[in-house]
């Protein structure tokens, strides 16, 4: 399934920025040997004090009383994100790029994704 708070393309910056504030892993020279099931992994487990993780804090919450303590900051990241998904390209375009995103990772790695 497909997170819908996050996406690899656009949050690329903040993926590389979460990997190296919680795993000091560099993530633009470890994509080389990393294979695409330890990345996963890896992104799974980012937490919330991540960079990642806080955008999608934002992007996420519902609770209206927490909603009405959002800065406006928080409310541009939250709307941009929310008016970016309501003109989401159709599920498999969503699922043609994740699928050559991997092989793209599996490719600059050298070998499988096993």
């Amino acid at each position: 399934m497909i997170d819908p708070y996050y996406s690899l393309d656009e949050d690329w910056d903040l993926i590389v920025a979460s990997f190296q504030s919680q795993y000091g892993i560099r993530l633009t020279r470890e994509l080389r040997v990393m294979k695409w099931r330890e990345f996963s992994a890896y992104m799974a487990g980012l937490d919330g004090k991540s960079p990642l993780g806080r955008i999608i804090s934002i992007r996420a919450e519902d609770d209206p009383e927490v909603l009405k303590r959002f800065t406006p900051e928080q409310r541009r990241i939250r709307s941009m994100w929310r008016s970016r998904r309501a003109k989401e390209r159709p599920q498999e375009d969503v699922n043609a790029f994740i699928e050559s995103m991997k092989k793209a990772l599996i490719k600059m790695a050298g070998g499988s994704d096993a």
